[in-house]
Protein backbone atom coordinates (compact mmCIF):
# COMPACT_ATOMS: atom_id res chain seq x y z
CA UNK A 1 0.00 0.00 0.00
CA UNK A 2 2.50 2.70 0.32
CA UNK A 3 4.67 2.09 -2.92
CA UNK A 4 1.32 2.50 -4.44
CA UNK A 5 0.85 5.47 -2.52
CA UNK A 6 4.73 6.61 -3.30
CA UNK A 7 3.99 6.01 -6.86
CA UNK A 8 0.71 7.80 -6.80
CA UNK A 9 2.44 11.36 -5.40
CA UNK A 10 5.43 10.51 -7.39
CA UNK A 11 3.17 10.55 -9.98
CA UNK A 12 1.40 13.52 -9.68
CA UNK A 13 4.22 15.88 -8.99
CA UNK A 14 5.78 14.99 -12.22
CA UNK A 15 2.91 15.44 -14.14
CA UNK A 16 1.85 18.45 -12.76
CA UNK A 17 5.07 20.34 -12.98
CA UNK A 18 5.93 22.96 -15.40
CA UNK A 19 7.68 21.36 -18.54
CA UNK A 20 7.91 22.95 -22.00
CA UNK A 21 5.54 22.77 -24.46
CA UNK A 22 6.25 20.35 -27.28
CA UNK A 23 6.82 22.26 -30.70
CA UNK A 24 4.75 20.71 -33.13
CA UNK A 25 5.45 24.01 -35.93
CA UNK A 26 6.59 22.81 -39.19
CA UNK A 27 9.09 24.85 -38.31
CA UNK A 28 11.58 23.28 -36.60
CA UNK A 29 13.96 25.27 -34.60
CA UNK A 30 16.73 23.80 -36.66
CA UNK A 31 15.25 25.66 -39.53
CA UNK A 32 16.61 29.23 -38.53
CA UNK A 33 19.88 30.13 -39.25
CA UNK A 34 21.78 32.23 -36.47
CA UNK A 35 24.21 33.56 -38.40
CA UNK A 36 23.37 34.97 -42.07
CA UNK A 37 25.93 35.82 -43.50
CA UNK A 38 26.08 39.17 -45.85
CA UNK A 39 24.07 39.85 -49.18
CA UNK A 40 27.33 40.24 -51.23
CA UNK A 41 27.71 36.64 -50.32
CA UNK A 42 24.55 35.55 -51.36
CA UNK A 43 25.08 37.31 -54.91
CA UNK A 44 21.35 39.10 -54.14
CA UNK A 45 21.02 42.39 -55.21
CA UNK A 46 18.14 42.93 -53.03
CA UNK A 47 17.75 41.68 -49.83
CA UNK A 48 14.84 40.41 -47.13
CA UNK A 49 15.91 42.41 -44.22
CA UNK A 50 13.60 40.29 -41.38
CA UNK A 51 14.04 38.23 -38.67
CA UNK A 52 11.66 35.61 -39.14
CA UNK A 53 12.57 33.59 -35.59
CA UNK A 54 11.50 36.81 -34.08
CA UNK A 55 9.07 37.60 -36.11
CA UNK A 56 5.05 37.66 -34.43
CA UNK A 57 3.50 37.30 -38.12
CA UNK A 58 5.61 34.28 -39.37
CA UNK A 59 5.36 32.63 -35.82
CA UNK A 60 1.37 32.92 -36.45
CA UNK A 61 1.49 31.98 -39.99
CA UNK A 62 3.96 28.57 -38.81
CA UNK A 63 0.91 27.77 -35.50
CA UNK A 64 -1.59 28.56 -37.78
CA UNK A 65 -0.31 26.04 -40.38
CA UNK A 66 -0.25 23.35 -37.73
CA UNK A 67 -3.33 23.46 -36.19
CA UNK A 68 -5.19 24.02 -39.44
CA UNK A 69 -8.18 21.81 -39.01
CA UNK A 70 -9.80 19.32 -41.30
CA UNK A 71 -12.74 19.18 -42.97
CA UNK A 72 -15.09 16.32 -44.03
CA UNK A 73 -15.11 17.77 -47.72
CA UNK A 74 -11.72 16.04 -49.43
CA UNK A 75 -11.33 18.51 -52.04
CA UNK A 76 -10.84 21.40 -49.31
CA UNK A 77 -8.59 19.63 -47.48
CA UNK A 78 -6.61 18.74 -50.59
CA UNK A 79 -6.68 22.44 -51.40
CA UNK A 80 -5.93 23.72 -47.85
CA UNK A 81 -2.57 21.12 -47.57
CA UNK A 82 -1.08 22.59 -50.89
CA UNK A 83 -2.11 26.39 -49.22
CA UNK A 84 0.26 25.07 -46.12
CA UNK A 85 2.40 23.90 -48.70
CA UNK A 86 2.99 27.11 -50.07
CA UNK A 87 3.21 28.99 -46.97
CA UNK A 88 6.07 26.57 -45.46
CA UNK A 89 7.80 27.52 -48.70
CA UNK A 90 7.27 31.03 -48.30
CA UNK A 91 8.38 31.64 -44.59
CA UNK A 92 11.85 29.43 -45.90
CA UNK A 93 12.58 31.82 -48.81
CA UNK A 94 11.91 34.57 -46.50
CA UNK A 95 14.35 32.75 -44.22
CA UNK A 96 17.12 32.40 -46.53
CA UNK A 97 16.96 35.62 -48.43
CA UNK A 98 15.07 34.11 -51.78
CA UNK A 99 12.97 36.88 -53.25
CA UNK A 100 12.31 35.00 -56.47
CA UNK A 101 11.24 31.91 -54.32
CA UNK A 102 9.13 34.02 -51.97
CA UNK A 103 7.64 35.83 -55.17
CA UNK A 104 6.49 31.92 -56.51
CA UNK A 105 5.32 31.02 -53.20
CA UNK A 106 3.52 33.80 -52.59
CA UNK A 107 1.77 33.18 -56.26
CA UNK A 108 0.75 29.49 -54.89
CA UNK A 109 -0.59 31.05 -51.77
CA UNK A 110 -2.89 33.11 -54.07
CA UNK A 111 -3.83 30.38 -56.41
CA UNK A 112 -4.86 27.84 -53.56
CA UNK A 113 -6.52 30.67 -51.60
CA UNK A 114 -8.70 31.31 -54.42
CA UNK A 115 -9.72 27.71 -55.42
CA UNK A 116 -10.26 27.31 -51.42
CA UNK A 117 -13.06 30.25 -51.66
CA UNK A 118 -14.57 28.33 -54.54
CA UNK A 119 -14.96 25.73 -52.74
CA UNK A 120 -16.46 27.09 -49.20
CA UNK A 121 -19.42 27.78 -51.35
CA UNK A 122 -20.20 24.00 -50.72
CA UNK A 123 -19.41 23.42 -47.08
CA UNK A 124 -21.47 23.48 -44.35
CA UNK A 125 -21.68 26.90 -42.55
CA UNK A 126 -19.62 26.05 -38.99
CA UNK A 127 -16.69 24.45 -41.31
CA UNK A 128 -17.08 28.01 -43.74
CA UNK A 129 -16.85 30.08 -40.62
CA UNK A 130 -13.87 28.59 -38.87
CA UNK A 131 -12.18 28.27 -42.87
CA UNK A 132 -12.68 32.23 -43.12
CA UNK A 133 -11.08 32.66 -39.76
CA UNK A 134 -7.97 30.84 -40.43
CA UNK A 135 -7.94 32.19 -43.98
CA UNK A 136 -8.25 35.36 -42.81
CA UNK A 137 -5.53 35.25 -40.29
CA UNK A 138 -3.13 33.64 -42.79
CA UNK A 139 -3.97 36.67 -45.58
CA UNK A 140 -3.82 39.25 -42.44
CA UNK A 141 -0.31 38.43 -41.37
CA UNK A 142 1.09 37.58 -44.95
CA UNK A 143 0.35 41.21 -45.51
CA UNK A 144 1.65 42.29 -42.40
CA UNK A 145 5.17 40.70 -43.56
CA UNK A 146 5.03 41.81 -47.49
CA UNK A 147 4.45 45.73 -46.04
CA UNK A 148 7.33 44.99 -43.70
CA UNK A 149 9.43 43.77 -46.26
CA UNK A 150 8.41 47.10 -48.68
CA UNK A 151 9.31 49.75 -45.95
CA UNK A 152 12.85 48.46 -45.89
Amino acid sequence: MKRLFFFGILFILTSSCASEKLNFSPLSSSFYSEAKGSDSDRGLKKSIDINIKENVNASEISNLISTFPKFKTISVNEEVVSLKYSLQNYLYAIDANNISGKNRSIKSFEKSYKKIQKLRQNLPKDDDEILNRYLVRLKTNISIIEDSLKGN
